[in-house]
């Protein structure tokens, strides 16, 4: 069997794992799980696997290429340790932890897909050279094997890493949107203010005190500024914009209080624990995306009726996360004043919200 030949064998196996992977479901295997057999057993079959990565790599890069006995050996090897790899993940049950098992399998995924990457990089690569490429392709697969070492061991403690996650994607969205505010807020009125000679004491006065940077200024068709409202706020969108900021404040909020209690109170010790932590996280993921859709309607020119609708949207998950916050065994009676107090606020910007936009229904 020539190289290439045994190449293109190997990677046609490694996608048929790949598939069994992401569309197979584990079992709850007949013996009791033991976490400590487990990891030990997940660790050793992705060590393997980055070293099978190694002696595949080296085996094409340099002269003489293996004779065709060794290809077939090294192609048994490379499935070998990926098969041990995917049937290592296979033993952790469900009643684990959704959130667990789907931060495995995604850590399984990207191994196989390494491997895999790694496999059509030498088949294109010039044989008996080491290219840049091939390279980087075996770095991938070392590195999607050392993440194993970090992976959350129980699912409290994959609730922490994805709710951490999803906090981290809300504080980014809060600060893009509160920069873009102040630029659109200032960019056309200082402009003006260069032009007209208006000072920078009264532009910087105008900004503090959250102004209309364009009360001032004539529908002068010649000046084009009131004109294009493709690219300014209006009074009536400043007010409307200042209640969903706070909404995505509220977002930002939220999730930091309910990542505490996680840390603080979260067990994952009886099916019900585990379940409740699993119904956190999976509407804790809808925060984002949420936030996500809010802040782009309320980029002029804004469609009021559009703003109003994903800010419900919002405001519907955030009670949501609070509520099953509330009736899970992460909230004792201690923690429930800030409970309240977050679905007050959620209620109060929505509430506001609605008043600003009664026009538009």
């Amino acid at each position: 069997m020539e190289a290439r030949e045994a190449l293109q064998e190997l990677r046609a196996a490694l996608r048929a794992v790949l598939a069994r992977v992401r569309e197979g479901e584990p079992g709850e295997g007949r013996e009791p799980f033991e976490p400590p057999r487990f990891w030990d057993a997940l660790g050793r079959t992705f060590k393997e696997a980055s070293q099978e990565a190694t002696k595949l790599s080296l085996a094409f890069s340099r002269s003489p290429l293996p004779s065709a006995e060794n290809c077939q050996k090294l192609s048994e090897d490379v499935q070998n340790a990926i098969l041990a790899v995917a049937t290592a993940y296979y033993w952790l049950p469900k009643g684990q932890g959704t959130t667990l098992r789907k931060m495995v399998r995604d850590a399984t995924t990207e191994v196989v897909e390494g491997m895999i990457q790694l496999t059509e990089t030498i088949l294109i690569s010039p044989l008996e050279s080491l290219s840049q490429e091939q390279l980087i392709s075996t770095g991938g697969v070392w590195e999607a094997c050392e993440q194993v070492s970090s992976l959350p061991r129980n699912n409290q403690a994959a609730v922490v890493s994805a709710l951490a996650a999803c906090l981290s994607v809300v504080k980014d969205a809060l600060e893009e949107m509160e920069n873009i505010v102040f630029y659109l807020s200032s960019w056309v009125l200082l402009e003006w203010m260069l032009g007209s000679g208006f000072s920078e004491h009264l532009y910087s006065q105008a900004l503090v005190e959250g102004q209309d940077p364009y009360s001032d200024i004539t529908e002068d068709e010649e000046l084009g500024f009131r004109g294009n409202r493709d690219t300014y706020w209006s009074e009536a969108d400043r007010k409307l914009l200042s209640s969903c900021m706070g909404l995505i404040k509220a977002s930002k909020a939220c999730l930091k209080k309910v990542l505490s209690v996680v840390k603080a109170y979260g067990k994952a010790e009886s099916p019900e624990q585990i379940a409740q932590l699993d119904d956190l996280a999976d509407i804790a993921n809808e925060i984002s995306p949420s936030v996500d859709e809010l802040a782009l309607s309320m980029y002029p020119p804004v469609n009021q009726l559009a703003v109003r609708l994903n800010a419900a949207k919002l405001a519907s998950v955030l009670k949501k996360v609070l509520e099953i916050t509330k009736t899970s065994h992460v909230c004792p009676p201690s923690e429930e004043g800030w409970v309240q107090f977050l679905i007050g606020a959620v209620d109060h910007n929505m509430d506001k919200i609605k008043n600003f936009t009664q026009g538009e229904l």
